[in-house]
């Protein structure tokens, strides 16, 4: 688990936060810092830092969460569409070392544009690579 971050003092209520959403395992709240209206953050209540440190149950939660709040967050802002990520490592964008998903509601015009456009340039692989990579990835 990770040090203590501002979202395990929103967990204590020793921050306050706009909650949407609450189970015994996850939290979720509006983001203080919105990149649309509707913008949640949907986090497991104990301080995990990466995705792969999550419990395989918690990840579940978390994941039954997100996909609980997803279609509300749309309907309550009448957005077109929805963008879910996760920024997992500090490469990735992470700020804060606790995992959280972010709920972004999208609309049409919005300017924003797809998962694509996060990590740059895309590699130029050989299908050989791309084998290799599948491969490692299947563990064979």
């Amino acid at each position: 688990m990770s040090e203590e971050t501002i979202f395990d003092k929103i967990v204590a209520g020793e921050i306050p936060a706009r909650t949407v959403h609450e189970t015994d395992t996850t939290l979720a709240f509006l983001d203080a810092n919105p990149l649309a209206p509707g913008h949640t953050l949907v986090i497991p209540k104990e301080g995990y830092e990466r995705v792969r440190d999550l419990p395989a149950s918690l990840s579940a939660d978390l994941f039954a969460a997100v996909h609980e709040l997803t279609p509300r967050i749309e309907a309550a802002v009448d957005a077109d569409a929805i963008t879910i990520g996760i920024n997992d490592g500090p490469a990735a964008g992470q700020e804060i070392p606790h995992v959280h998903v972010h709920i972004v509601p999208r609309f049409e015009g919005d300017g924003g544009g797809p998962i694509h456009g996060v990590a740059g340039s895309p590699p130029d692989l050989a299908d050989e690579e791309l084998d290799d990579i599948a491969a490692s990835i299947r563990d064979d």
